[in-house]
């Protein structure tokens, strides 16, 4: 098949390179348009834009999705990933095969824009990924594929993604076989349908009157974007958890027990593993205590 790509992240290079060595031919890319980035506000292209014309693969950058239309007359299928631009109707029937997105959920679980935090925040089992046919509907499309991946205790949102990102290009080879045998994907059970909305910072702060596990999950969910994070002595901080500690303390005190940070919680407190204050690098829990100089009982807010 010749195949186009749209995508912005680094978690669709690995489907990229597997598309790129397999019998199918890559023969374009859409990306977002470079955007200002950093302090210096200098305009820096996306993950996927650096991968195109690191490999010599024809690159496009439109404003509107709209302007996908002229772009892929000729292509059979459009596998988009992450790409940030919402597909008009008119444009989903234009490849031979249509649109096909690789989601990070098994749908219909997590529709929306943060699948990987809101699976982790709600303490679930199991994540995966889902290949199905884009639709008008969010996230609603028939589907060829889906891969499971079990979620331990202690993974975070970045270790999610990558994971993912390592799963996906199977599932889409899979799904591109399945396409040119003639099989039709399967619908999805709207019974069971959920949203995961887009995280906001303000969701980001911690609430440690909750179970040690609620904010275990909050913390390890929302690493390293928009970050979870706490007011310490009027001043905000972002937190990372190294994990659940055997020691009770009252609901966001801070102390320092054998060498570690512990915030306590409803239950037993966490131990934290970074700490990065607003404006300032990011720094190990060891190091912040020893400028620190906590006082008995102080608390995060």
């Amino acid at each position: 098949m010749r195949i186009a790509v749209a995508a912005s992240p680094s978690v669709a290079i690995p489907t990229l390179e597997a598309i790129s060595s397999s019998k199918h031919d890559l023969v374009r890319i859409f990306s977002q348009p470079d955007r200002p980035a950093g302090r210096g506000r200098i305009l820096e292209a996306t993950k996927v834009s650096q991968w195109a014309i690191a490999n010599n693969i024809e690159l496009f950058r439109p404003e509107r999705a709209q302007e996908l239309a002229p772009l892929i007359s000729d292509i059979d299928c459009l596998v988009t990933i992450g790409y940030g631009l919402l597909i008009p109707e008119n444009v989903l029937t234009i490849p031979r095969y249509g649109f096909l997105n690789i989601h990070f959920s098994i749908l219909p679980r997590w529709r929306g824009a943060a699948p990987v935090q809101r699976a982790i925040e709600a303490q679930d089992s199991f994540s995966g990924i889902t290949v199905f046919k884009l639709e008008r509907g969010m996230d609603t499309g028939p589907y060829y594929v889906m891969s499971r991946f079990a979620l331990d205790a202690d993974i975070t949102s970045d270790e999610l993604l990558d994971e993912l990102s390592a799963l996906a290009p199977e599932a889409l080879m899979e799904s591109l076989d399945l396409i040119e045998e003639g099989r039709k994907p399967t619908p999805q059970n709207e019974n069971e349908a959920t949203r995961a909305f887009k995280l906001t910072r303000e969701e980001g702060r911690v609430d440690f009157s909750q179970s040690a596990e609620i904010v275990s999950a909050k913390i390890r969910a929302f690493t390293s974007n928009p970050g979870a994070w706490i007011t310490f002595r009027g001043s905000v901080m972002k937190i990372t958890i190294d994990s659940i500690s055997a020691t009770v303390l009252p609901p966001g005190e801070l102390r320092k027990v054998d060498g570690e940070l512990l915030i306590g919680t409803a239950t037993r407190a966490i131990s934290i593993g970074t700490l990065t204050p607003s404006g300032k690098s990011s720094l190990s829990a060891s190091a912040w205590l020893n400028g620190a100089r906590l006082i008995d009982g102080e608390s995060c807010e």
